[in-house]
């Protein structure tokens, strides 16, 4: 984007949301404009409101015409596994047996940096066919992965967070690295990456079972020495990874009880999964303000257990929604809220479709502490934008004929939407579903050349 950039001016029906609604008669919570706009330029947008407002504004802007689709926020996915991109959809296991069967195996191969650069091609042309923007990604324990994986978000401009596993333990030889190693290797990336560009590091101790206390302690020092960076790990996802913990830390209370010891819980804290948690531990997580991670599709796929939204809600805990490719089973968002729909429901708990899309937009941005830069249409945000259109399946547009408000829309979305109703995607103000991942293939496609010819 270059400061002599003209505006562009994106016509279609608009919603945002200001905070978490109650339901359609909530209105303060969010604003819905019928011929709506959004002026862009520079990567940010400009102006939002009524059509006829915005247009007499700009009047030598672009326009894009995108009725009668919706426009919302980019989709914010706040646990995925970037190498696990060609493991999803991998039969018939729990989680132990799955890591060691399908993930371990797998993100072996990430040592070698060609291969590393081709996955972050594809893996990036997945997330923004479904309307991802913004991802917050466990890496491989090879750096290569993780300066893939930020090279590649900064080609196409998008904001993403990721860091670089610490494994020192329970892993094959050629995953694992030293208390010292990870300490050195996630610092330097830290200095290489953290706050260049649109890029944020999360110190990323992949979880209690594959750390030593001494890399714990070194994960803690690097918590304290960088408190700007996010932190990620996974927590009480199966009841034999929790057994297994207790062995292993037989000092601590619990299971969140290791990582609040190590000083790992701060407010910038994701916690992947958090299911069976014990009343301590529920009351920890709302005195550090660390962050619960939904994983409907994951949850399910590898029998985990249901999440408890409604009661970690109860007690103000925040909690963010994900797809965590790749034992998650789609990396659409639309996808992930329908089998969250589910999940909540054999517990009783209501899932409003307005909810659903506060959720995946600026209530997963308000867990990451940038609601003031993604997740929202607000004037000065960055222009991630996605195009939603309800009629994308026959399914859905046979749907569509009977639907007669905006939630009714909403839910067909949810539960019958997939990359097929994302018309277009916008990062920074550029449409990129349709154009940049083919650039960005056919670049990488010319590095991998020249690498292996080298």
């Amino acid at each position: 984007m270059t400061p002599t950039e003209k505006y562009t001016l994106l016509r279609g029906r608009v919603l945002d949301f200001h905070s978490r609604p109650e339901g359609e008669a909530d209105t303060a919570a969010y604003r819905y404009i019928e011929d709506g706009a959004i002026l862009m330029k520079d990567g940010k947008i400009k102006a939002v409101g009524a059509y006829c407002d915005v247009a007499a504004k700009a009047t030598d802007a672009a326009v894009t015409d995108h009725r009668p689709n919706l426009l919302m926020a980019g989709f914010i996915d706040t646990h995925v596994h970037f190498p696990q991109v060609q493991v999803i959809a991998s039969w018939g296991s729990q989680l132990l047996d799955w890591l060691n069967n399908y993930t371990f195996p797998e993100e072996t191969r990430f040592e070698s940096p060609v291969h590393c650069e081709a996955m972050a091609g594809h893996f990036y042309d997945l997330l923004l066919s479904h309307g991802t923007t913004t991802a917050v990604s466990f890496c491989s324990v090879h750096t290569a992965s993780v300066d893939a994986y930020f090279s590649e978000a900064a080609r196409r401009n998008m904001c993403m967070i990721g860091g670089k596993v610490m494994m020192d333990r329970n892993a094959p030889d050629a995953l694992t690295d030293t208390p010292v190693s990870g300490y050195d290797n996630s610092k330097a990336l830290i200095d290489k990456w953290h706050g260049k560009g649109r890029a944020h590091y999360a110190i990323t101790p992949r979880f209690a079972i594959t750390s030593t206390p001494e890399q714990m302690e070194m994960a803690g020092a690097l918590v304290a020495e960088h408190p700007e960076c996010f932190v990620q790990t996974h927590l009480s996802e199966n009841h034999d990874e929790i057994a297994f913990t207790a062995e292993l830390y037989p000092q601590a209370p619990d299971y969140l009880g290791v990582y609040e010891s190590y000083g790992l819980l701060t407010p910038k804290t994701l916690l992947g999964h958090s299911i069976h948690l014990q009343p301590r531990e529920i009351e920890v997580l709302a005195e550090t303000q660390a962050k619960p991670v939904f994983c409907p599709t994951s949850n399910l796929f590898l029998g985990s257990g249901l999440f408890d939204d409604a009661g970690l809600r109860s007690k103000n805990i925040q909690n963010a929604i994900a797809t965590d490719i790749g034992a998650g089973t789609s990396y659409s968002m639309l996808q992930t809220l329908n089998e969250g729909y589910k999940v909540l429901q054999l517990q009783n708990q209501k899932l409003h479709p307005l909810q659903a899309f506060h959720w995946i937009t600026r209530g997963n941005a308000e867990v990451l502490g940038l609601a003031d830069r993604i997740g929202t249409l607000e004037v000065g945000t960055d222009a991630d934008i996605v195009v939603l259109n309800s009629r994308a399946t026959p399914a859905m547009d046979l749907r569509m004929q009977c639907a007669e408000t905006l939630s009714e829309e909403l839910f067909v979305l949810q539960m019958l939407g997939d990359d097929r109703a994302i018309a277009e995607t916008y990062v920074a103000g550029k449409a990129m579903k349709h154009t940049s991942g083919k650039t960005a293939l056919a670049e990488g496609a010319t590095r991998r050349l020249v690498s292996e010819t080298a």
